[in-house]
């Protein structure tokens, strides 16, 4: 029989999967594969035992694909977690987009617009953080910090507004993973990168 908390671990999975079965979910929650574990490499390991990231659980299950466990440096992983980043930010958008579509109220419409525009620009400067990796890492330590910003406009505006969708609400706390994730691999090349010199 597994543990109580493994147990546990699989029933808020599958609740939160359920919630959310009328969206693509693959992108918004990393998939639960109750198979066997695959084994996170040490640059993951490394990466989800820092201090800024906010859910390590939720880093090493988000890194735990075939090709971010083969990642073989800083700066591929920071590439694919970029890429994961992104994917998520189009998924989150795609739900704003969704409920904007229904009837509101103005208040609540300016939030859901006010959010959408923060995932517009999550989803460019991920992609485009993605190119900065290599030649500057300080900046893309940089862009990653705004995105978190953006992201924590999103939702005071939804809070203020009354806004009240768990969808949205997930949606912005994964994406506030992803954002600690980039940002400690930004800070990792930016300390390699000066230990260059």
């Amino acid at each position: 029989m597994a543990p109580p908390n493994q147990l546990l671990l699989v029933l808020v999975i599958f609740l939160s999967i359920f919630s959310l079965s009328s969206l693509p979910t693959s992108a918004i929650i990393p998939k639960a594969n109750v198979s066997l574990p695959i084994p996170s490499s040490q640059l993951v390991e490394k990466l989800c035992n820092s201090k800024a990231i906010e859910n390590r659980r939720f880093c090493l299950k988000a890194l735990s694909t075939p090709e971010v466990i083969a990642a073989k440096h800083t700066t591929q992983l920071g590439t694919l977690i970029m890429k994961l980043g992104t994917a998520n930010a189009k998924a989150t958008l795609n739900v704003y987009n969704e409920i904007i579509k229904k009837p509101g109220s103005p208040r609540a419409l300016n939030a859901l617009n006010c959010c959408v525009e923060a995932y517009k620009y999550a989803i460019l400067s991920f992609e485009m953080v993605s190119s900065e990796l290599v030649e500057d890492p300080q900046t893309a330590n940089y862009d990653v910090a705004v995105i978190g910003s953006e992201i924590a406009n999103c939702e005071k505006e939804l809070i203020n507004a009354k806004v009240q969708a768990p969808r949205l609400l997930a949606g912005n706390r994964f994406m506030k993973y992803y954002v600690s994730m980039g940002y400690e691999i930004t800070s990792t090349l930016e300390l390699e990168n000066q230990n260059e010199y």
